[in-house]
């Protein structure tokens, strides 16, 4: 059961740094290269991966501080 959570929160936050990278590559791109309605949705993008790698580590460290001290 405790490997079980430890193989689901390095995934999460696996998962959390390739939207964090993917991101910043957005967000890079549309601040420099893209221009025009492109660069608007590129920006726009790279704010919901940002936002949503920021809330998958957030669960991910929730997880680990609150579970009970049975289980540790």
């Amino acid at each position: 059961m405790a490997q079980e959570r430890a193989v689901r929160r390095r995934r999460r936050l696996l998962l959390a740094g390739i939207l964090a990278v993917l991101g910043l590559a957005l967000l890079g791109l549309g601040l420099t290269v893209a221009d025009g309605v492109l660069a608007g949705v590129e920006v726009v993008l790279a704010i919901v991966l940002l936002l949503s790698s920021y809330a998958l580590q957030y669960v991910a460290r929730r997880e680990t501080l609150y579970r009970h001290d049975d289980e540790r």
